[in-house]
C-alpha cells in the first residue's frame, strides 16, 4: 500500500495546520493550492494512498474521483446540510456546534460515504472557526492514515443548503442584537464578503464583532456604494 499522500487546499489556515503537525505523519506528503496543479499526470506520478481536499473551490474531475481515493471535509452532520456555505447556513439557523464529516468524494456533491465525524464548536468569527476546523481535519487525517477505515454510507433524511450569494451579506432589517452579531461573525474570514449595511450612497462593512453586555462592538469600514447607480460616474 502506498505511503504517499496529497493535500489540496486553497486556504492558508489548512496548510499551516498541517505544517504545524507534519512531524506526526510518516510517508511522503505533497501539497497543491491551485486547480491547475490537480492533473491526472501528477496523480499518476505520485500514486497517493489518499488525496485530501480541504476547502477546495473547484469540482474535482470524475477521472480523478474514479482512479484515486479522494477525501473531503464537510462542516455538517451529513446527510443534513449537504451543499454550499455550510458554516453560514448553520449559524444563520442558530447552531452552536456541528460535525466535521470526512467523506469519500463522489460525483454527487457531499453524498459520499463517511469515514469519520468529529464535533466542531461554532463560536467566534468564521476565521476562528475555519482555523479550528483545520486542526480537527488534521486529527482526522492522522487517524485515517493510521487506520485506513472503510467509509460507511450516509443514513437519514437528506437536507441541502443553498450556496449564499454576496447580496445576502447585507444585515437584515428588524433583527435583534444576537442576530446582528452572528451575521457579522459568520462572514468574517478571508475570501468572504463582509456583512454590510447601506445608507445614503454609502456602504458600511463590519468585522471583528464582539458581543458585550447586549451590545455589538465591531470594526466598520465606510466607502461609497458603487452598486448604487447614482454613485457610478
Amino acid at each position: 500500500m502506498s505511503n504517499t499522500y496529497l493535500i489540496a487546499s486553497t486556504k492558508q489556515w489548512n496548510i499551516d495546520a498541517f505544517m504545524q503537525e507534519r512531524h506526526r505523519f510518516s510517508g511522503s506528503w505533497s501539497i497543491i493550492t491551485s486547480n491547475e496543479d490537480l492533473t491526472d499526470e501528477l496523480l499518476s506520478a505520485l500514486s497517493p494512498r489518499y488525496v485530501f481536499f480541504l476547502h477546495w473551490n473547484w469540482i474535482v474531475p470524475a477521472s480523478i474521483l474514479s482512479s484515486h481515493e479522494c477525501v473531503c471535509f464537510h462542516m455538517t452532520d451529513v446527510p443534513f446540510g449537504r451543499g454550499g456555505s455550510p458554516l453560514q447556513n448553520l449559524i444563520a439557523r442558530g447552531f452552536e456546534t456541528t460535525q466535521l464529516s470526512a467523506l469519500k468524494m463522489t460525483e454527487e456533491l457531499d453524498a459520499g460515504p463517511v469515514y469519520r465525524k468529529e464535533e466542531l464548536f461554532l463560536g467566534g468569527s468564521a476565521d476562528e472557526i475555519f482555523h479550528r476546523s483545520a486542526r480537527v481535519a488534521i486529527d482526522i487525517i492522522d487517524w485515517m492514515v493510521e487506520n485506513e477505515p472503510v467509509p460507511v454510507e450516509q443514513v437519514g433524511k437528506v437536507t441541502k443548503f443553498a450556496r449564499r450569494r454576496p447580496a445576502q451579506s447585507m444585515i437584515p432589517h428588524d433583527v435583534g442584537i444576537d442576530e446582528v452579531y452572528n451575521h457579522i461573525r459568520m462572514l468574517d474570514a478571508e475570501g468572504y464578503p463582509s456583512a454590510f449595511m447601506e445608507h445614503g450612497g454609502l456602504r458600511f462593512e463590519f468585522k471583528n464583532a464582539r458581543l458585550v453586555d447586549n451590545c455589538v462592538d465591531a470594526t466598520v469600514s465606510i466607502r461609497r456604494n458603487l452598486n448604487n447607480k447614482d454613485e457610478v460616474q
